[in-house]
């Protein structure tokens, strides 16, 4: 049982945490679900979040399991406008009786977030934290500039802000960013890496489930091809979903006719906690923006990261300095469009494969002189 911040009279049993997403947005909540545990040691957390809208997106319980995080899920299906079944939730919600509301909810705009705000207090939740219902809550602050464009916060960092009631979010910390992983996760690991031959690792996640994303199948055989004769010695492990399992042989089979070491097709064969204990052994991870890249971040393995411009810089970015974002500026950055057709995904298909073996050589240096980066 933990005392309310601030009113130490008063305990919380009974935390309800709300938080929707994918892979990626769990991840990047890591560091305030940490705060959060800190600040309720002892109450029943639980998280209502969203059914997965894509079959390639684990649900959040598949990221948090084993963590000591969270207790429990509530489910809800995104974006609902039936009132059956908010009815529904409603009726699951005020059953349970929550004490206290932590807010982890993407940005919709303070309108969105005051009617959430409504909707939990009809719920009987009257102690609501980090509820967005002011604009600076709401929106990323401006961080910094490149010369170009505004460099906004990461979106991890504007959800701890959100809470600086319950304390210091640590965001900096590794900790605070601990799946906690466990020994037969790690077990699982190394079983499927043995054919690796214990070689210095090299991770890639070639998949997304955004077109708009994807840096093309082309583009990830030449820069495997690149790699393997610049690290002979190392040996390469491609994670992703089940349906990613093609387009990870074909990019693998650049690496192949490089001539480089063991390769380890992983996808559709691990958990996303198991696929993070592969990425902990990796020297670096090489991947788009997506959950993949999120979880070997988590692990403090180096990324290097290609960006498509959908999203404005760094809010999405892979948290910490150790990692390279590959990120092209362009008059349409900013769209959020899923699928592009109309500019044909100038934004990403704009980097090259230099760029990005330029990107890969300053983390892993080369360990052969065969080939030099153009």
């Amino acid at each position: 049982m933990a005392a309310s911040p601030g009113r130490p009279d008063r305990p919380f049993q009974k935390v309800l945490i709300y938080r929707l997403g994918s892979l990626g947005d769990t991840l990047i909540a890591l560091p305030a679900l940490h705060l959060v545990a800190r600040a309720f040691p002892g109450a029943d957390r639980r998280m209502l979040t969203n059914f997965p809208v894509n079959a390639k997106a684990p649900p959040a319980a598949a990221i948090l399991e084993h963590t000591g995080l969270v207790q429990g899920y509530f489910r809800y299906a995104v974006g609902t406008r039936s009132l059956r079944e908010l009815a529904g939730l409603w009726w699951r919600l005020i059953r349970w009786r929550p004490d206290v509301l932590i807010y982890l909810g993407p940005r919709r705009g303070v309108a969105a977030a005051r009617r959430d705000a409504v909707f939990f207090r009809l719920c009987g939740i009257g102690r609501q934290i980090g509820v967005p219902v002011t604009e600076d809550m709401e929106n990323h602050r401006t961080v910094g500039s490149d010369g170009l464009r505004p460099v906004l916060e990461p979106e991890g960092k504007r959800l701890v802000r959100n809470l600086a009631e319950l304390g210091d979010g640590h965001i900096d910390d590794a900790a605070s960013w601990d799946l906690r992983l466990t020994q037969a996760e790690h077990m699982r690991a190394s079983d499927v890496l043995q054919p690796t031959e214990g070689r210095p690792l090299i991770a890639v996640s070639v998949g997304t489930k955004v077109q708009s994303k994807d840096w093309g199948r082309e583009n990830w055989r030449a820069l495997l091809a690149r790699m393997a004769v610049l690290y002979p010695d190392h040996a390469l492990a491609l994670a992703g979903a089940p349906e990613e399992y093609e387009t990870s042989e074909y990019a693998a089979d650049g690496w192949r006719e490089g001539s480089g070491g063991p390769v380890v097709n992983l996808c559709g064969q691990l958990t996303p906690r198991q696929s993070a204990a592969v990425f902990s052994r990796a020297v670096v991870f090489v991947g788009h923006d997506s959950g993949p890249m999120h979880l070997a971040a988590a692990v403090q393995t180096a990324c290097v990261a290609i960006f498509a411009a959908r999203n404005i810089p760094k809010v999405w970015f892979p948290y910490g300095d150790q990692h390279r974002v590959l990120y092209h500026h362009v008059d349409c950055e900013g769209c959020g469009l899923e699928t592009c057709i109309v500019q044909k995904k100038k934004c990403i298909t704009s980097i090259t494969v230099d760029e990005v073996m330029a990107e890969i050589v300053e983390v892993v240096p080369a360990t052969s002189t065969l080939v030099e980066v153009r």
